[in-house]
């Protein structure tokens, strides 16, 4: 009696559910400080080569260069004047370094200069007049740079030539984001609706069939050893690009996947440190995709900023970079600049509990074995007899080799 009791016991706790654990951060904000006292605008930023210098522009000609290393750190700031009150929408420096482009509403076409500090038009910049640029990006070699524009269309750039406008077969939907493979002429484009098209190195257009049914937020080539880029849709959607680099039309989109595991949706991307791609979501949350496996891991989530600070939790993230793994910055539209690092590590009563319960049901099948032999006289028996057919089996084993 006293055996079945125990056996009720263990075999009770055996059947306890084990909670799984929600989406937690990784790493924690430790400080922040705002570029100014009122609401800039930020639409975009963007870090130099030789990670020592971020670029921001935003509305109203808004332009300003900040330390990567020290962004806390005011006093080496350098206010830059762009001359325009036009909207800026993205910047991209160029691989050497020593310049940058700006591009924004009404053809706004312009170039950083490290040496002064200037902004001034580009070469043949009258050829956008007039219409609203989204996108800006270098490709690897430094010898063309491509534009994307609100209509759909897409430019190729370089100083010597000016602006030309590559055939596009007329998607009209705005281009969202451009993107460059990190060793190879090809580039990846992203528009709201009418799907993603490859730009090969001879800078002919193909675009992706099946890709225009969802929303497409960001593209990113992260990883330099991949012959692949990730576009990123909203509904929390990615889709790996397969790139052929020496005929791009052979380039191929693999299966679209969602992150199911994660909340809130996606507005953009930034680079991190370790060739990964981080994830701005709305609410206030950052998220870790890694390129060669595919998996997506919560690395900020939003009750943890919220907590922090609820009027920050309630603005959108626009640049983010590591200057170490899960050591960097995040820039918010607002002009927020904060601080993180690897979150510190507290295992509390719950996870505590958990761990407890996983431990039980790994060890608790074979003490209720145990039990069950120990009760039953009719087990008991047979094991014996086994032992005993056993032992009489090596006997006469042993007495054979013996004769021999």
């Amino acid at each position: 009696m006293r055996g079945q009791i125990i056996y009720s016991i263990f075999l009770a706790i055996l059947l306890l559910p084990i909670v799984v654990a929600e989406p937690s951060s990784v790493i924690q904000i430790t400080s922040s400080s705002t570029l100014e006292k009122n609401d800039i605008g930020i639409n975009s930023g963007s870090i130099s080569p030789d990670g020592e210098a971020v670029l921001l522009v935003g509305k109203d000609g808004y332009a300003h260069r900040i330390s990567a290393i020290k962004p806390l750190d005011r006093s080496k700031d350098i206010e830059l004047n762009a001359g325009t009150s036009k909207e800026f929408q993205d910047v991209a420096w160029h691989p050497r370094g020593n310049t940058a482009l700006i591009t924004g509403e009404s053809g706004m076409a312009l170039r950083y200069d490290t040496y002064d500090h200037s902004i001034s038009n580009v070469n043949g910049s009258g050829a956008v007049n007039g219409l609203d640029m989204t996108s800006v990006a270098w490709r690897t070699s430094g010898d063309y740079a491509y534009f994307g524009a609100v209509d759909g269309s897409i430019w190729k750039f370089s100083e010597g030539s000016g602006f030309e406008k590559l055939e596009s077969y007329d998607k009209p939907s705005p281009v969202r984001d451009i993107a460059c493979h990190r060793t190879n002429n090809i580039c990846v484009v992203v528009t709201l609706n009418d799907g993603i098209a490859v730009i090969g190195k001879d800078h002919h257009v193909t675009w992706m069939g099946n890709t225009n049914s969802e929303t497409w937020m960001a593209v990113d080539c992260a990883d330099p050893t991949l012959s692949e880029c990730v576009a990123f849709a909203s509904g929390l959607k990615t889709k790996a690009i397969h790139l052929n680099f020496e005929d791009s039309s052979l380039s191929y989109g693999k299966p679209t996947m969602m992150l199911t595991t994660l909340e809130g949706d996606l507005t953009g991307v930034s680079r991190g440190s370790d060739s990964s791609t981080l994830i701005h979501l709305t609410p206030f949350g950052l998220v870790r995709q890694q390129p060669i496996t595919s998996e997506a891991y919560a690395q900020l989530i939003y009750s943890d900023v919220e907590e922090w600070d609820a009027v920050v939790a309630g603005r959108a993230i626009k640049l983010t970079w590591e200057n170490s793994p899960s050591n960097g910055y995040m820039i918010t539209d607002y002009g927020n600049i904060i601080a993180f690092q690897p979150a510190t590590v507290e295992i509390d009563n719950s996870i505590m509990t958990m761990m407890i319960l996983i431990a039980v049901a790994v060890s608790v099948p074979g003490v209720i074995i145990g039990l069950i032999y120990m009760n039953s006289p009719f087990l008991q028996r047979k094991y014996a007899e086994r032992r005993k057919r056993i032992w009489k089996k090596k006997e006469l084993q042993r007495s054979d080799n013996h004769r021999k």
